[in-house]
């Protein structure tokens, strides 16, 4: 079973994070939910999640996908700390996917997995990432590197990252009909 961790910080955008990550466990995905402290981490819309692990503590076992949720300050929080930005170089460069929705694309840049792919984000948010640019599709998926544009995208998102993880076509439609999706 692939694993995906799910990196929290305070302020991010319950939605991005949770939708994936319901939709991933559907998939048969193990869904490990990180924080950037110890403790509850509070959305941007105020809703507290608990944590399995601390974000430092993934060092030891490197999950397979590493998922970025939006929001502000969240995305910021993120970017801001060492460890994600270390965590996310870490995972890319042993191979594994990577992915950010929303305003944590501008993680992936200061990570610097952003150059020369095909990157999408909420609009506006790039400019606190000099040289990013986004496409301004609802997903991309480029080289191991899967973004979102938003909250509206958090589904078609979730569904892009499970087959950039090696969901078949047919796992990702009966997910979607369960779903009532399609």
């Amino acid at each position: 079973m692939k694993k995906i961790a799910v990196l929290l910080a305070d302020g991010f955008e319950e939605i991005e994070a949770l939708a994936p990550s319901d939709i991933l466990k559907r998939l048969g995905y193990e869904i490990v939910l990180a924080g950037i402290h110890p403790g509850a981490i509070r959305g941007a819309h105020g809703f507290p999640v608990q944590p399995s692990i601390r974000i430092e503590d993934l060092k030891q076992d490197l999950p397979d996908a590493v998922l970025l949720p939006g929001g502000l300050p969240g995305a910021t929080n993120l970017r801001d700390s060492d460890s994600v930005i270390r965590l996310v170089r870490e995972a890319h460069g042993a191979g594994k996917t990577v992915a950010a929705i929303c305003a944590a694309p501008i993680v992936l840049h200061k990570a610097g997995v952003t150059e020369g792919r095909r990157i999408t984000g909420y609009p506006g948010s790039e400019q606190m990432a000099p040289g990013l640019a986004y496409t301004g599709e609802r997903t991309e998926t480029d080289r191991g590197v899967v973004t979102g544009k938003g909250p509206g995208a958090a589904f078609e998102f979730a569904f892009a990252l499970a087959a950039a993880l090696g969901s078949t076509p047919e796992e990702i439609k009966t997910v979607k009909q369960q779903m009532l999706v399609l």
